[in-house]
């Protein structure tokens, strides 16, 4: 059985898919404390869960921030680097099927795409990601834990953190529901819980990157926008964003396997 396999190679993190006539036949996640530790163990990890040989591997596509510190192939097989935005965009739109989108990888920090499967173009790029949402939390509740964060957020109130439409006007504005939010953290006392203050950091980030989401769409003419990246793992991001499309007419998509868009893309390349 010959399979390819697409590494996206973070700094410390590694995510791997194993693909034959590009179907996913394997996935996984490997950290380490160097790109190329992590990047050779996921590939261990990759033969040894699934019962197979280096002899079973065509090709290893690598991608990431991490891909330029592996220069040697990789367990002896043949190993070419792709562009990580190239990678992002098909791996996007082969997750979601569709053909052209915006495609968004939410990493440390968030890129937006154009993709298609002619051409993937840059949009623009933005600070606000992952290291934000993390960062903040540290900042304000003393933990990195992603994933007790998101516990966290789950048992908090947005509307304890933001300010909403409703809060500062009696009157509606056309388009915009009552408990839209107007103001993030506007509306902060000294007595807000930790779990209040998690919700309101997801919250936060999630619409900073909706928001860019949607006028990336605008720009292109693209109404399908494709979510992509780690943080789509957490149940916050269907949450917030799933508020986008009806509020502004755009198809917001969370497809299966998003945490694994990129290592997929790098797989399909050529």
């Amino acid at each position: 059985m010959k399979i390819k396999v697409g590494l996206d190679v973070g700094g410390s993190t590694t995510k791997i898919v194993g693909m034959k006539d590009n179907e996913i036949i394997a996935r996984s996640v490997v950290k380490a404390d160097d790109p190329v530790t992590s990047a050779f163990g996921a590939v261990g990890k990759l033969i040894n869960d699934n019962g197979l040989s280096v002899g079973d591997i065509e090709r290893i596509n690598i991608t990431g921030v991490g891909a330029g510190f592996s220069q040697a192939p990789i367990l002896g097989i043949d190993t070419v680097e792709v562009p990580e935005f190239s990678a992002t965009g098909l791996g996007g739109l082969f997750l979601s099927g569709l053909s052209h989108a915006v495609v968004v990888s939410m990493g440390t920090g968030t890129a937006y795409l154009d993709a298609s499967y002619s051409s993937v173009n840059h949009i623009i790029g933005s600070g606000v990601g992952g290291g934000t949402l993390v960062g903040l939390c540290n900042c304000v509740l003393g933990t990195d834990d992603a994933v007790k964060l998101s516990d966290l957020a789950s048992a908090g109130s947005i509307p304890a953190a933001d300010l909403t439409i409703g809060d500062i006007s009696r009157n509606e504005i056309p388009g915009l529901p009552m408990d839209v939010t107007a103001s993030n953290f506007g509306k902060v006392a000294d007595g807000l819980s930790r779990e209040d203050a998690a919700a309101g950091i997801f919250n936060l980030v999630y619409q900073a990157i909706g928001t860019m989401s949607v006028l990336s769409g605008r720009v292109c003419g693209l109404s399908d926008i494709v979510f992509t990246g780690q943080l789509t793992s957490f149940p916050q991001c269907r949450e917030v964003l799933g508020r986008f499309s009806s509020l502004y007419g755009v198809n917001f998509v969370i497809p299966d396997d998003a945490v694994y868009a990129t290592a997929v893309g790098a797989c399909l390349g050529d």
